[in-house]
Order: C-alpha cells, then structure tokens, then sequence
C-alpha cells in the first residue's frame, strides 16, 4: 500500500500526554490494500496516542458495519464489528515490527505510519463464518435458502424411514436388557 499522509502521525511536536485521533474508514482503504471480502464499509477508528518520554502507547477501537455475503445464501448484509488494539511504541537502533504489540522505531523517526495496523484490526475483527441474521431467526427469504430447507426435509425423512425399518427381533433383544 502507498502510505498517505491521512494516516501519519508526527509525534515529534506532540507534548507529553494523551492525544485523540479520529479516522473514518471506508472501502477505498482497503482497495489500497487489495482487500476484496466486502462490498461497503462504514468504520471509525477512534486511536489514543499516549506520548511519555521514552515510548509511546497506542490504543486502537474501531466500531462499525461492513457488506459481506452470507456464507449459507450468498445475501448481502451488514455485519456489525468492533475490537481494539494496544501497541507500544520504544525507540531503539533499528526498525522492528515482528511483535504484533510493539513496535520499535529508529531513534531519528519522528512520525508514525498507522495504516497497517488500521487495515490489520479490522480485517481481524470479520468472522471467517458470516451468517445472515434473517437465517438464525428465520425471516430471511431466498431461493437458496429454500433449496437448503428442502434438502434438509428429506434427509429427516430418510432417517424416519430408517428408524420404521427396524428389525422387530431387536425390540426383543432390547426388552430383555431392560427386564432385569
């Protein structure tokens, strides 16, 4: 991805404390990324810079919908999300991000890039299983649905069948197990 400025924070001229960051997340984002799972979004990020004299703490929360499919019916529909992150920032001789909650700049950096770690909380916080909430409740009405419903009938049917098909001498068998 290209960083843009957007998401660039000079912490240089910052002074001691805590500082609120607000971004408002779109599917423009993640197209930078080459992030295709969604069709829309709508998510703010809400970051937390807590600048102290020899590290810095990072605190992530994002809240907001995003467009998937049913993985059952193939509808689309929005599916809430939410989830946070902590990220310690030290400075020390080289750049090192191979902890995922800290992260080590060179002594002479004086902004912090925060688009991967934006990217990387949201694409975390989407269940791999996405279910419609009319398919857990019911109220949902589509063709592929009703096709599972059909083929889900029969195979009760079957098993009904299966269980009339029962030997009858294994009733037998059984009644001596529970006369003792």
């Amino acid at each position: 991805m290209k960083s843009t400025n957007e998401y660039l924070i000079p912490f240089i001229g910052l002074k001691l404390g805590k500082h609120q960051f607000d971004f408002q997340i779109s599917k423009k984002f993640f197209d930078e990324f080459g992030f295709d799972e969604f069709e829309h979004c709508d998510i703010k990020v809400a970051v937390v810079l807590d600048k102290k004299n020899t590290m810095l703490e990072i605190n992530f929360k994002h809240k907001g919908t995003v467009n998937v499919p049913c993985d059952l019916t193939g509808e689309f529909f929005d599916l809430p999300i939410k989830g946070s992150l902590k990220l310690v920032v030290q400075f020390g001789e080289e750049f090192n991000n191979d902890n995922d909650e800290l992260l080590i700049l060179p002594h002479g950096e004086h902004q912090i890039d925060l688009s991967q770690y934006i990217y990387e909380i949201i694409a975390l916080s989407i269940p791999q299983k996405r279910v419609h909430p009319g398919v857990k409740d019911g109220t949902l009405k589509s063709d592929a649905l009703d096709k599972l419903n059909a083929i889900q009938v029969k195979d009760e049917e079957e098993e009904n069948k299966k269980e009339e098909n029962i030997d009858p001498r294994w009733d037998k068998l059984k009644q001596l197990l529970t006369d003792k």
